[in-house]
């Protein structure tokens, strides 16, 4: 086919779209049937209605194949692990009673079991069920979900292509089942899954499938020679299965690498490709490979993880090279837009002109249609589009809003020992120690407390004018004292404020510094039912006035036990952000770091003695590419530092970090010069104690005993015994005892019980460690 054939023959496509509906039906109805108040059919109808509005909404826009099988309950992957019958052994009798109620035990847990773990879908903010595998997993096919959904779209009379997590991807994102070696490797069992999912192939050919898409974003991380081979075997295999549909593997988050010339030269049909931002290198190396003679390219032009418009012109003359390259070049988002929010026309208070910088899901398919049209036709054929983008994007180049010379002077003016504590840890902790006078294993929490819906209502009629700021202010100062005394008669050591008055951990602040726009409903789904409103970071930052003095004053003033004051880290702010991408990260972090800095020193003037600035997004940010961290992990620790160097040594500076692995970071979490680090270990049994322990790290640390994801409450004992193992580790006098995480989430019932077991567990091994 000809370059200009191939342009003709340009189709627009996404690989996945946001699932929550525009009012968040999803999450009302999955948390209604949790509670019995909707019934399962009514909860498939909602999802049903769901998914025809979606596809009904991309096919209208313009798009020429929806995708399906994207839509999920609660996790994609989550699907994936039932699609090929990999259910964890003590979730066998739950899914074989109700598949349902079996499905959502293995995503939460129950009172007697416990869920799958939980951590980041590679450097993303949206959370994963991590499978667990074994010698013994035996796989089965089951592809009702696929086949169904593939069938709703054809009756509407759309092409449609269903969307599967790779097989390579699937294992490489598992672990060893509980009671498995930990150096078991779910990869060897390649040749086991492979047949399983020539059988889904085959199910959805026969039900009228086209095109399959198998996504494997694992491939765009450094991978061993082995693990390309199982790649190479892998698409050897399902490439020359004789019943099959067309096989497209999609990448996406960064560059394929040594990924491209084994999938170039698989027998397979099509390649989708990311050539945004550090994967525009995949247009180099295809080129190298010789392109993909007789395939299918789909180039990921669009930027699918960020909210700033496309610039089409560039776009255009990307997709121009890549023409000869391929037999066909269809054009799509660079990744699922499951990972921005809905439709800019639903945020009344954001600007015109600045709302005209903005593409979220709706206007991201608009770009991709606009584009595909521009390449098959010509730009003649998108004139206005194109005159329209270049004004937006040079009233944003332009604007004031995007340059503060103050801030700018302040960032440059940094020294390196403003991001260095005045004294070594071995000293402030002695200092620290005198001042508190904690004892062994002290106890403590992440930091929220639930956020009841009283909480929630109180804020939204302050919103609506129903109350005035004097009546939601006495209702946040009666929730303080609530959750103080709460903590004082559970027996707590170091106590928190609950953070009643805040509405998201980022949102918070981002509303109170300048240089940040907050959405109404960009919502975004983070996991299962558990949506956020990424704050979009639009300018210069600095903080006018202080953001959590009062309230954290306030609740000292309750209690003669330390009160933390609880911040959130500047990676975190830009991670949980959608980020402004005409400037370098780190030097948006570091003014982050700087407004942050100014909130740390008024906290510790105020009498504040221990403050946690929490860190969860470092580990999530990490490049995926071992060749680009070093430059990341300084920037983001010098941030950290830049932001908490300036207190004095007997004030404790705790950090935390949750849902993640944290093996690969454990210098940069030591890099941080943090006093206290707490972390998630419930679910995962404590491996990132051992992590520590394995790297020597000198400071104190709390590996969390209480998984607050899930609804169930750990017994004291359950509690004991990962202090216990814990201990095997860490030291007891480096110890501390706390939740996984914060816990907005949770209902105050589960949460005063698993507090007090919590109490009870340190006290009980406190005993123990006295009498040995």
């Amino acid at each position: 086919m000809t370059a200009k054939s191939a342009a003709a023959a340009a189709r627009a496509t996404v690989y996945g779209y946001p699932r929550q509906g525009p009012n968040r039906e999803l999450k009302k109805a999955v948390e209604g049937y949790w509670k019995g108040r909707v019934t399962a059919e009514a909860l498939r109808t909602t999802a049903a209605k769901l998914r025809a509005a979606n596809w009904r909404q991309l096919a209208d826009a313009g798009v020429d194949e929806v995708p399906t099988g994207d839509f999920s309950y609660y996790d994609h992957v989550l699907d994936t692990t039932v699609m090929v019958g990999a259910i964890p052994g003590r979730h066998r009798d739950a899914v074989a009673a109700d598949p349902l109620d079996g499905y959502f035990a293995m995503a939460r847990g129950t009172q007697d079991v416990a869920p799958l773990e939980m951590t980041k879908w590679f450097d993303t903010n949206y959370h994963y069920l991590v499978p667990e595998l074994g010698p013994d997993t035996v796989f089965t096919s089951d592809p009702a979900k696929q086949v169904t959904e593939l069938g709703e779209a054809l009756a509407l009379g759309l092409s449609a292509r269903p969307v599967l997590v790779g097989p390579v991807t699937y294992l490489l994102l598992a672990k060893p089942a509980p009671g498995v070696p930990a150096d078991f490797e779910p990869l060897t069992l390649l040749d086991r899954l492979l047949p399983v999912y020539a059988e889904v192939l085959a199910d959805l050919r026969a039900a009228g499938a086209e095109w399959v898409q198998l996504d494997e974003p694992a491939l765009v991380q450094d991978r061993t020679p082995a693990e390309l081979d199982a790649a190479a075997r892998a698409y050897r295999a399902l490439g020359s299965l004789t019943d099959r549909p067309r096989l497209l593997v999609a990448s996406y988050f960064n560059r394929l690498g040594d990924a491209l010339p084994v999938l170039a030269k698989a027998p397979v049909d099509g390649l989708a490709l990311d050539f945004t931002d550090a994967a525009a290198a995949n247009l180099d190396a295809l080129a190298a490979v010789g392109g993909l003679p007789g395939k299918r390219l789909v180039a990921g032009v669009v930027n699918g993880r960020n909210v700033w418009i496309n610039d089409l012109e560039k776009s255009l003359a990307t997709l121009g090279t890549l023409l000869g390259l391929a037999a066909r070049v269809d054009v799509a988002a660079s990744c699922s837009l499951l990972h921005v929010p809905l439709d800019t026309a639903l945020e009344r208070d954001i600007e015109p002109q600045i709302r005209r910088w903005l593409a979220f899901a709706r206007q991201k398919t608009a770009e991709v249609v606009a584009l595909a049209r521009g390449l098959a036709l010509g730009t003649d054929a998108i004139t206005g589009e194109l005159a329209a983008n270049r004004a937006d994007l040079a009233a944003r180049a332009t604007s004031p809003i995007t340059h503060d010379p103050a801030v700018r002077a302040r960032a440059a003016a940094v020294r390196d020992t403003d991001a260095r504590r005045s004294q070594p840890y071995a000293e402030r902790a002695a200092a620290q120690r005198a001042h508190l006078r904690l004892p062994l294993l002290p106890t403590t929490t992440i930091g929220s407390f639930p956020q009841t819906g009283e909480l929630r209502t109180a804020r939204a009629d302050l919103r609506t004018g129903r109350i005035d700021t004097a009546g939601y202010e006495e209702r946040i100062r009666a929730e303080i004292q609530d959750v103080v005394s709460f903590q004082e008669k559970a027996g707590l050591d170091v106590l928190v404020h609950g953070e009643p008055e805040r509405n998201d951990m980022v949102q918070y602040f981002a509303e109170q510094l300048t240089g940040y726009l907050a959405t109404e409903q960009g919502w975004v789904q983070s996991y299962g039912t558990r949506y956020v409103r990424p704050p979009i970071l639009a300018g210069d930052i600095s903080r006018p006035e202080p953001m959590t003095v009062r309230w954290t004053t306030y609740a000292q003033s309750l209690t003669d036990r330390p009160v933390k004051g609880m911040l959130t880290g500047p990676v975190t702010m830009l991670a949980w952000s959608f980020v402004r991408d005409d400037q370098p990260l780190g030097d948006t972090a570091r003014q982050v770091a700087l407004a942050l800095r100014d909130e740390v020193d008024d906290l510790e003037a105020g009498g504040t003695s221990v403050i946690q600035v929490d860190e969860p997004a470092l580990r999530e940010t990490l490049p995926l590419r071992t060749v680009d961290r070093p430059a990341y992990l300084a920037w983001a620790t010098e941030a950290f530092r830049l932001s908490t160097g300036g207190v004095r040594p007997d004030t404790q500076i705790h950090t935390h970090m949750c849902y993640a692995e944290f093996g690969d970071i454990v210098q940069a979490i030591d890099d941080l010069d943090a006093d206290v680090i707490s972390l998630e270990a419930a679910r995962s049994h404590m491996q990132v104690a051992r992590e520590l322990a394995a790297h020597g790290y000198p400071r104190e640390a709390g590996p969390g005993v209480y998984d607050i994801h899930s609804p169930r409450v750990p017994s004291a004992e359950e509690a004991a015994d990962l202090l216990r193992t814990g201990l095997r580790a860490i030291p007891a006098e480096r110890l501390w005892v706390n939740p996984d995480c914060g816990l907005k989430t949770r209902g105050w019932p589960e949460t005063r019980a698993s507090l007090e077991n919590l109490v009870a567990a340190a006290r009980a091994v406190r005993e123990e460690l006295s009498a040995s």
